[in-house]
């Protein structure tokens, strides 16, 4: 449970597993009127519905009501198999619990914002010269004063950018500052002031530092006004080069603030607002810091059970500030049933009074209006997206003679440089897009270097072995990067594991680099290594070129940092019994891994604790 959150009292009630349909009357009959969490389990005792409810007795009865229950209700009503119910004595235990049990059991019908990714910050380090780095993770753990969070990397990259430009921080990092004999690029462009060479003294260091520490807090009149009274004192001390510098300094501070959409708020704000269209909603974060609007996140998701805007953005609310800290006003855009105990929840979770409103005036009420049409133009982007995706799927089925449009696509690529640190990549995609979540990249070990054939049919065992006798974990559609020889490797798998038997619909197709290895030239080939004639512009080939891409994009990354891995791995560090100590040792001695490995065991013996036995297997690794 997070840190500060009120402990939860539980006292947890269940019906009788049966197999016969679930008895709800004799259920209900025992269940109280207390506020409480409840679960909702299937068949296989897996749980498909989390909820929470002021009156357990009241809620709990609305499932099972004759009529007005929605096609989607009737749906989950006809799985329950058993419900577990757990009281607890304040309605904000059951938002945090509720909240928790969400995360956990990630259950078919309730809606889960996902977002795995920590807010980034501005950290300005503590060091003699400090500089400017993005951060994730928690601020009160690490060193340094903290700017935000941002909602967004770009978003920090971009106000970064103009510190640079403004203040000359340097951007370096310590091992490159401590050990530069001369000035880099940085200062030779006046984007920095050149400490690591002295070209600045720490006294005025600390002046820029100052200066933007005041920026980054959203002072920007404050900065103004000091920058003007200084371009005054170089002028009347006729030293017109610093004021001339000065200048330019606050026309460009005046630029940046005409950019910035400042709020004028004088207290950290967060705007929420909800667009539901067509079972997908979209919630729209505005984040706002010291005055200044510091961007914008959408999150989008299908709607489940009907779920109306309010209980939308009350789900997000638990879900995004139980992981991320809330400000001291949040703004939403619909009137929320349960406010007053998500405002004691959020209050307990931050340690601090947070307020929640909706009836908002001047400033505020046109700060939430922008939020709620970003929101609506950001869910019509997404819908409009996901019309060209679903025409894609659609043209699928006519070009490769399938039943249906598939509903899981898996992709397969290998990479590899002439053989070393060889990576296959397995990319997913569903009606959705792709499913960045299951995608894997595996080892592939024991084979020929170069041999991709081998690389292929060890992939698809790896992948396919522990999930042959699972039909709903195998694909639809199977991409295979390579030509016939990738997917002969590729059938002869799936025939050797017998998945045909139990997935009967399930397809493979090989694609096949062009002439030139032009995009739009591919070729397709079948399961019989037919040519399958797909027009260049068809919607088909267009989706097969995406994953295909993504998938080849996957397994390169994938590869290129093993390989990284590999070649600043020094050999010594491979050998038994040779830690860092002895290795620094060594590489000083004989002025580096070459004369390491010119080096003869009486020569190794004399560096200080190794004996002949270590010499002769250092000596073994060079020249075995």
């Amino acid at each position: 449970m997070p840190e500060g959150s009120a402990r939860v009292h539980l006292e947890i009630k269940s019906s009788v597993i049966n197999p016969q349909p679930f008895d709800y009357k004799s259920f209900l009959s025992s269940v109280s009127t207390k506020p409480g969490v409840y679960r909702m389990l299937d068949g296989q005792q897996k749980v498909i519905y989390v909820g929470k409810a002021k009156n357990l007795k009241n809620r709990l009865s609305s499932y099972f009501r004759r009529t007005g229950l929605s096609s989607r209700i009737m749906s989950l009503v006809s799985n329950i198999n058993d419900i577990e119910v757990i009281n607890t004595r304040t309605e904000s235990e059951a938002l945090i619990l509720e909240n928790d049990l969400i995360k956990n059991f990630n259950p078919r019908y309730n809606i889960l914002f996902k977002d795995d990714k920590s807010y980034p910050y501005i950290c300005l380090t503590h060091h003699k010269y400090p500089r400017l780095k993005i951060y994730r993770g928690k601020i009160n753990k690490a060193k340094g004063t903290f700017f935000g969070p941002f909602p967004s990397a770009a978003a920090i990259r971009y106000t970064i950018g103009h510190v640079q430009r403004i203040f000359q921080l340097r951007n370096c990092e310590d091992a490159v500052m401590q050990n530069r004999s001369r000035a880099c690029l940085q200062y030779q462009i006046k984007r920095c002031t050149g400490p690591c060479v002295d070209h600045t003294d720490e006294e005025n260091y600390r002046k820029q530092i100052d200066q933007a520490r005041l920026f980054l807090e959203g002072e920007n009149d404050t900065l103004i006004n000091q920058q003007v009274t200084l371009m005054e004192d170089y002028s009347r001390n006729l030293d017109f080069e610093q004021a001339a510098q000065t200048r330019d300094k606050i026309e460009m501070l005046r630029r940046i603030t005409e950019k910035q959409f400042v709020t004028d708020f004088r207290t950290d704000i967060d705007i929420i607002a909800c667009a539901v269209e067509q079972d997908v909603c979209c919630i729209q974060l505005f984040m706002i810091r010291n005055g200044t609007s510091l961007g914008n996140k959408p999150f989008i998701s299908k709607t489940k059970l009907d779920a109306a805007e309010p209980e939308l953005i009350e789900a997000f609310i638990m879900q995004h500030y139980s992981r991320h800290p809330s400000p001291g006003e949040i703004i939403v855009s619909h009137v929320l049933p349960n406010q007053t105990a998500l405002e004691v929840t959020l209050s307990d979770l931050a340690e601090k009074k947070v307020k929640l409103s909706n009836s908002v005036r001047e400033k505020r009420r046109h700060a939430l209006e922008n939020a709620v049409n970003n929101a609506k133009q950001s869910l019509r982007v997404h819908l409009l997206s996901a019309s060209h995706l679903n025409k894609r799927f659609q043209s699928l089925i006519e070009e490769l003679h399938l039943e249906s449009a598939p509903e899981r696509i898996e992709c397969f690529d290998i990479s590899h440089t002439m053989g070393e640190s060889t990576k296959a990549s397995c990319v997913v995609f569903n009606r959705e897009g792709a499913v960045k979540s299951e995608y894997r990249c595996y080892n592939i070990n024991g084979v020929t270097a170069g041999d991709d054939y081998a690389a292929m049919k060890q992939v698809l065992e790896k992948r396919y072995t522990k999930r042959k006798d699972n039909e709903t974990l195998l694909p639809d559609l199977i991409l295979i990067d390579g030509g016939k020889g990738q997917l002969h490797v590729a059938l002869d798998v799936m025939e050797d594991l017998n998945i045909f038997s139990v997935k009967q619909n399930m397809r493979v197709f090989g694609v096949s680099k062009g002439p030139d290895r032009k995009a739009g030239y591919e070729d397709i080939i079948d399961e019989n290594y037919a040519r399958m004639d797909i027009p260049m512009d068809s919607p088909a080939l267009l989706l097969i070129q995406q994953i295909r891409d993504e998938a080849h994009r996957f397994a390169i990354t994938g590869h290129r940092k093993a390989r990284a891995k590999t070649r600043n791995t020094s050999r010594l560090e491979q050998i038994p019994g040779i830690g860092a100590k002895k290795r620094q040792l060594l590489l000083n001695k004989f002025g580096g891994l070459q004369g390491v490995q010119a080096a003869g065991i009486e020569e190794l013996m004399k560096i200080k604790g190794i004996n002949r036995e270590t010499a002769q297997v250092i000596y073994d690794t060079f020249h075995a």
